[in-house]
């Protein structure tokens, strides 16, 4: 019988564990619709602010606003890792942190080993991995999640963007997780700064841009170039969250999904063990009329 106790407790351990990942499901997919409604939204135009950017950044001197675009030896790198601030959702966190850790060991390993790779963290998961290492974070917005608005991720772009004119950075990256649906998450690195022009394929059509500026071309690309950058980081945090609901959800149903086939094989064990309980009574009952009657 002792037995049979270990498989009830068992039985309503996972019950219960069932229970949570459902709910946990539905809470990301009521979750998920807002978010993947944000980000779909915004890519568009995010899309065409980033090419209308790249075709003006190769005719850009410093005074136009080009020190945005200024190309430098790669000697220090920033890399902007986002995460979630919670965990229970699949591989969306460690394949941010496995992609960081080839940037460092293969693409800047040289750079690694004099110790200039920085990292500015968004997401408790990826503060706490990469402040293992003593002065490699240089900064952490973890609570950004709390209340993700444009105005609240533009002073993060802002102070992205003053360290790169400064010099203390020569070349910015950023690393997150872009939508796709909620099954599947892509692992993304990408350029922050400099501002880079628009692919070679693409000449012939940039060729053809003529942009007509009012009032005039410095005025309107002073503004444009900062305004585009914020928006870009923006659009990778909201692609970030709906990847992070997307996971979650996928991840609580493939747990509710092995919570129930568990359940079914404990069943089926307490099932078998309890018959073979009854059996034994049933055996030891007629072995005791039996020697009764001798």
């Amino acid at each position: 019988m002792a037995n049979l106790k270990e498989v009830r407790n068992r039985i309503t351990s996972v019950s219960s564990t069932s229970q949570i990942t459902s709910a946990m499901k539905m809470v990301s997919a009521a979750k998920l619709r807002r978010a993947q409604d944000a980000v779909t939204r915004l890519r568009p135009y995010a899309g065409k602010l980033r090419e209308i950017l790249e075709n003006l950044s190769s005719s850009l001197d410093a005074s136009d606003g080009g020190q945005f675009s200024v190309k430098r030896e790669p000697n220090k790198i920033l890399i902007v890792a986002i995460t979630s601030n919670r965990g229970l959702c699949g591989g969306f966190n460690a394949n941010i942190i496995k992609l960081a850790n080839r940037l460092l060991h293969d693409d800047y390993a040289a750079q690694n080993k004099k110790g200039n790779v920085k990292f500015v963290t968004i997401g408790k998961k990826a503060t706490a991995y990469f402040s293992k290492t003593p002065g490699a974070v240089v900064s952490s917005h973890d609570s950004i999640y709390d209340a993700l608005t444009f105005n609240n991720v533009a002073p993060i772009a802002e102070s992205i963007m003053d360290q790169f004119v400064k010099g203390d950075f020569d070349k910015v990256v950023v690393l997150y997780n872009q939508f796709k649906n909620a099954a599947v998450q892509l692992a993304v690195n990408e350029a922050y700064l400099p501002v880079e022009a628009a692919p070679t394929k693409s000449l012939k059509k940039v060729a053809s841009v003529d942009y007509i500026f009012e009032p005039e071309k410095q005025s309107i690309v002073q503004d444009l170039i900062p305004k585009s950058l914020k928006i870009q980081l923006y659009k990778a945090l909201l692609d970030s969250q709906a990847a992070e609901h997307g996971a979650r959800m996928t991840a609580m149903h493939k747990a509710t999904d092995n919570a129930k086939d568990m359940l079914k094989e404990l069943k089926l064990t307490y099932n078998k063990a309890r018959q073979a309980a009854i059996t034994n009574e049933i055996l030891e009952i007629v072995s005791g009329a039996n020697a009764l009657k001798g």
